[in-house]
This record gives C-alpha cells, structure tokens and sequence, in this order.
C-alpha cells in the first residue's frame, strides 16, 4: 500500500503506536537510524500491543540506504515547513511519506531533497508548533488510503 519512513525516531511509544497503525491500513513502516530507543523498549511493545507480527518494518542504516530501497517511488516529507496541504495531491500505492524526528524535524540536508511539491504540511493553528508524530502520520496515511478506497479494507 503505503510507506511510512521515521527519520531518526527518537520516542519509543510513538513508533509502537505506528507499528499498530501500519498493521491495521496496510503501510509498510521503515525506520531510519540512529534510533533514540531499543526495539525491545517497554513503550514501544506497550504502544504496538499485539500488531508487531502483523506489521512489516524494515530499519535502515542511514537515510541513503532507505532511498536506495524505496527506488522509484514518490517520496512526500511531510513537515510544519511544507508549503502544501496534505490532501492536496492524488496518492498513489507505493508512494511513501517521510517523517522527521519528534524534536528536530527532517534536517535540511533531507528537506534539500524535496521539491516545494514534495513537501506537505497538515495544518493547525498557528499558534501551534507541530502535531505528536503518531497523530501527524495517522492523518496523512488515512487520507492517502481513502483516496484508494479504503482498498483492502472492511
């Protein structure tokens, strides 16, 4: 269906809950390293529950290592710096939606990589900083697997 990509997560409970979102729409999880946790973590067994073997992750040495996976596929950074909505563009199976850390964000190295396409925002107001990390992800992937019919879905 969908990739999700965690760029250097660094908060063990939001990825348990990602495990358990990507479980139940489909997505495909990849972590990128340095990770700011074990995947033995208490939280992160707590937060996944019982989805972890029904999930497909994949962690990755380094952001090059992840591109090089991903191949061909449309890559979407979704950032409080996008200059786009996230339900602005029409999604596709495959596409893949690349997340930075929970306090720094994609660095500009990443984001250097993006065209202004590319990168997407989900709005808040704007007194706000930024959405937790498993929310902001839940929005996006659920946007992108209605615009596919919830296909696979019940």
């Amino acid at each position: 269906m969908f990739e999700v990509v965690l760029f250097e997560p660094e908060i063990a409970a939001n990825t348990g809950n990602l495990i358990r979102l990507c479980a139940n729409t489909g997505c495909r999880l990849h972590l990128v390293r340095p990770l700011g946790f074990s995947l033995q973590d208490k939280q992160l067994k707590r937060a996944g529950l019982d989805y972890h073997d029904a999930a497909e992750l994949r962690q990755h040495d380094d952001w090059a290592a992840c591109c090089a996976f991903l191949g061909g596929r449309r890559l979407f950074a979704v950032t409080s710096r996008g200059e786009r909505g996230y339900h602005e563009p029409r999604y596709g199976p495959g596409d893949a939606f690349i997340f930075g850390s929970e306090t720094r964000g994609l660095p500009d190295s990443v984001m250097a990589q993006f065209t202004a396409e590319q990168r997407l925002r989900v709005p808040m107001l704007s007194t706000s900083r930024s959405l937790n990390l498993s929310n902001a992800v839940a929005v996006v992937v659920y946007e992108a697997w209605r615009q596919a019919g919830f296909a696979g879905g019940r």
